[in-house]
Parts: C-alpha cells; sequence; structure tokens
C-alpha cells in the first residue's frame, strides 16, 4: 500500500508501518484505538498508558492515565484528577476528549532528569540523490507540571549525548544514541517503501533497562526545537538539506526553553 498524502496523521497507520520491520517491532509500544474494555486491560497490565488523539500534534490533548492501587488518575494539561473507580474515571476522560477519535499506548516509564521525564527527537531527513541522513538528535525535558515533552508545550531542549551522559555515562550515552540512530534509518527506509517522504522526526523513549521505544514518526516535523541547542550545528545542517528537497521553515520557536546542564 502506498499512501499518496505528502504526510500521514494518523497515529494507527504510522504505527502500523513501523511494526511491518520485525527488527523495529520490538521497540514499538502497544498502540491501539482507544475503547473502555481495553484501556480497563490495558491499565491492569501496564498501570500507565498514554491516551494520544489519533491526528494529533506537538503534544496537544495527550492524557497520561494512571492505576495506582485501587484508585486512578491522568493528567491532563497541568492537571491531575484523581478517582476511586475506573468508571468513574472513564466518564471524566470520556468527557474531555470529546467526539475526537484516540489511540491509547501501552505507558514508558521513561528516564528522568530532575525529577522530570524526557525523550528524544530525532531528525532524518533524505537528499534527492542518496540515502538517509540523522541530521540532528536532541533531547526533551517535560514541563514540570505536564506528561508531554514537546517544545511547544514548554518542554526543556537539551543536547542529547550531554543529558544522555548525566544518565548512562559516556560509553552508555554513545552506544545509546548510536543504537537511535541505527533505528531511525530503519523507520525511515521502513516509511520509504509506502510514503514519499523526505524528511521524518521520531520520537524515542529511553526506559530505566535503557532500551529505547519508538513512540511516534512525524511526517512534518517541526525543526524549530533544534534551534534551541547551544550549538546551531544541527539546525543548519537540518535546513540546509530541507533546501535541497525545496523545504522552507519558519523557525518562531517560542513555547519551548534552553536547558542548561
Amino acid at each position: 500500500m502506498v499512501y499518496s498524502r505528502h504526510y500521514i496523521r494518523s497515529k494507527l497507520k504510522s504505527s502500523r508501518i513501523v511494526l511491518r520491520d520485525p527488527r523495529l517491532a520490538r521497540y514499538v509500544p502497544i498502540t491501539r484505538k482507544l475503547r473502555k474494555s481495553l484501556l480497563n486491560d490495558m491499565l491492569n497490565q501496564y498501570e500507565m498508558v498514554y491516551v494520544k488523539p489519533t491526528r494529533g500534534q506537538q503534544g496537544v490533548g495527550v492524557i497520561r492515565v494512571e492505576k495506582r492501587g485501587g484508585g486512578y488518575s491522568f493528567r491532563s494539561g497541568v492537571k491531575t484528577y484523581s478517582f476511586h473507580t475506573f468508571q468513574a474515571m472513564y466518564r471524566a476522560l470520556k468527557k474531555r476528549r470529546g467526539q475526537r477519535s484516540y489511540v491509547v499506548q501501552k505507558g514508558i516509564r521513561m528516564l528522568k532528569y530532575r525529577r522530570r521525564p524526557f525523550d528524544f527527537r530525532v531528525m532524518i531527513q533524505k537528499k534527492r540523490r542518496g540515502p538517509w541522513i540523522v541530521t540532528g538528535t536532541l533531547a526533551r525535558l517535560a514541563h514540570p507540571r505536564k506528561a508531554v515533552t514537546n517544545g511547544s508545550q514548554g518542554g526543556t531542549i537539551y543536547p542529547a549525548y550531554g543529558l544522555m551522559r548525566r544518565i548512562a555515562g559516556k560509553r552508555g550515552a554513545k552506544r545509546l544514541l548510536y543504537k537511535m540512530k541505527r533505528m531511525a534509518k530503519r523507520t525511515a527506509v521502513q516509511f520509504g517503501r509506502v510514503y514519499p517522504s523526505r524528511g521524518l522526526g521520531i520520537d524515542i523513549a529511553v526506559d530505566h533497562k535503557l532500551k529505547p521505544w519508538i513512540l511516534e514518526v512525524n511526517t512534518r516535523p517541526d525543526p524549530c526545537p533544534f534551534t534551541k541547542l547551544p550549538s546551531k550545528k544541527m539546525i543548519r545542517r537540518i535546513l540546509s538539506v530541507a533546501r535541497g528537497y525545496g523545504k522552507r521553515y519558519s523557525l518562531h520557536c517560542t513555547k519551548a526553553k534552553r536547558g542548561r546542564l
């Protein structure tokens, strides 16, 4: 199947494309169309899940749902809501999401820095002639009161190696970033078989066992957060490659913050 659109909006479609590669499938958290019974089953199994708009962007509308002991809670924006029963929680969740289609994804307990979870954005692009190349990787630290790491949601941007080195040491950080780079290239090749893209943004979380997980593949990635890095090398490379295939970006990045290690 080949998608004729210039971008893929559905998180379900993106997930299914990645799952076609057996080597990548084990790095993709279970992602399904949201149903009441499925949400209950996944909470019983994983205790924490993310409920996301099927066609959402920039972390808007993402809700973290948890089961703790005999109670339930979810965090939406900067507020956390607690409930005694699954039924009460689901009624409130259903009201909050309205009529929009949502997916439920297995929650990954991300690594934390300063008690805040962080993940990575890998930017991978393809020139007019030649293979896919990783043009930038950064780390995104969640807003202190939010469940999402997106810069557009007030996240803080750090150099990927600098932040990961604090957690895994020099060798561990290099090894993990190299693995993420290989994962990004396999993902791009897989997408290239069904989707005519020249630029992808791949969101990767790392759990406490240092296993990377592909959370999402963005077919319209915003390189704006790369402007918050101390070095301008990556953003210059991203823009240069994009110009080669006729893409121009507007870099007005007002909500993301620049981190200092």
